[in-house]
């Protein structure tokens, strides 16, 4: 339920933000999203105003006009805030951030993926890595990368509900099932 309010959202502020002539791009937008998603999980203070009911909304809209100024929040954007905090949705926010940027991704012709190796990759096969994926989905693919020495060799690929895992642990706990099915 509550992912899928922040789908809607999201949606919202990307009409807003795709019409042609906006004064704010979607880059823009998400950028501001993700500055003050940054500042609202590093200050529970902050995080607690929002989120209290025994705040006044006139109180959460001069704390948030206050935060936006320090970080240079564009006012569509301080409004869009405006309207999460009026609704109780302030507890939604990081879900309507990631909403926003997959969104965003998708009209880009974009895919992420989170990239687990068993070393540290350079930037040669980073990039040969990024061509491969590219190849596959058809898609540019942003790559996160992170290191896991379980995986013994090699390398796991997420791409949003698809897997391909090229690791030596992969493998062996195919082995190992396959074994398991012809005993």
């Amino acid at each position: 339920m509550s992912l899928a309010v922040a789908n809607q959202y999201a949606k919202a502020l990307m009409e807003v933000v795709a019409r042609p002539g906006a004064l704010l791009a979607p880059e823009a937008a998400l950028g501001q999203l993700e500055s003050f998603s940054e500042v609202l999980a590093g200050a529970p203070e902050l995080k607690s105003v929002m989120l209290s009911p025994a705040v006044s909304r006139d109180d959460k809209r001069r704390a948030l006009r206050r935060v936006g100024g320090l970080l240079g929040l564009d006012n569509l954007i301080l409004n869009f805030l405006d309207v999460i905090a009026t609704r109780r949705r302030v507890s939604l926010f990081a879900l309507i951030t990631a909403a926003f940027r997959a969104q965003l991704d998708e009209r880009n012709g974009v895919v992420r993926a989170q990239v687990a190796a068993a070393r540290g990759l350079d930037e040669a096969q980073k990039t040969e890595l990024a061509t491969a994926l590219a190849r596959v989905t058809g898609k540019q693919v942003l790559c996160d990368y992170t290191v896991d020495p379980s995986l013994v060799g090699g390398l796991s690929v997420k791409i949003g509900s698809t897997v391909y895992d090229g690791s030596v642990q992969g493998q062996l706990d195919g082995l190992r099932r396959r074994l398991a099915g012809t005993v």
